[in-house]
């Protein structure tokens, strides 16, 4: 599928439901209707959705954070924060995903003036690993007990610029 077989914009606040329902399709941590709205009203131009086939099939949404650098810089850094990206199984490999999180990058460097980006991800995600890495994106630091379920989770971090 290339990008002419899906668009992203941006999330809608009647998107929520959808947005929920893709969430408890696709990942083991779920959110509050309340987390959402907040995210959105927070970040809007971080929080986007796909559409193909007539409908919404993945999202990602982002915060925006001051902190030190998760890339060994030991400097101040604006980050852009992926708190949450799903896309549904019947539409993956086919560049959502990629295109999700490229465009996030994109709004949260030219609206935020984020430099890098960073995630969590489980440490048993042996294929969302693999395409972090694929993105430019490397393990920063080990966040032991990070899950609600007591499972770790690596901290990946990239450089927007690398997107541009």
């Amino acid at each position: 599928m290339d990008e002419e077989s899906f668009r992203i914009r941006g999330f809608r606040s009647n998107d929520l439901n959808r947005v929920k329902d893709i969430n408890l399709e696709c990942l083991p941590e779920n959110y509050s209707s309340f987390f959402y709205r907040d995210l959105y009203r927070r970040f809007p131009e971080t929080f986007l959705v796909a559409e193909a086939d007539g409908d919404i099939q993945g999202y990602i949404m982002c915060r925006i954070e001051r902190g030190l650098s998760k890339l060994k810089t030991l400097r101040p850094a604006r980050q852009c924060h992926v708190v949450s990206i799903a896309v549904r199984e019947a539409y993956r490999r086919r560049g959502i995903a990629t295109a999700l999180i490229t465009r996030a990058m994109e709004r949260g460097m030219e609206n935020y003036n984020a430099s890098e980006c960073f995630l969590e991800v489980r440490m048993t995600n042996n294929a969302a690993i693999s395409f972090y890495e694929k993105l430019g994106f490397s393990k920063a630091k080990r966040n032991f007990g990070y899950y609600m379920d007591g499972e770790d989770a690596w901290v990946m971090a990239v450089a927007i610029e690398k997107f541009k």
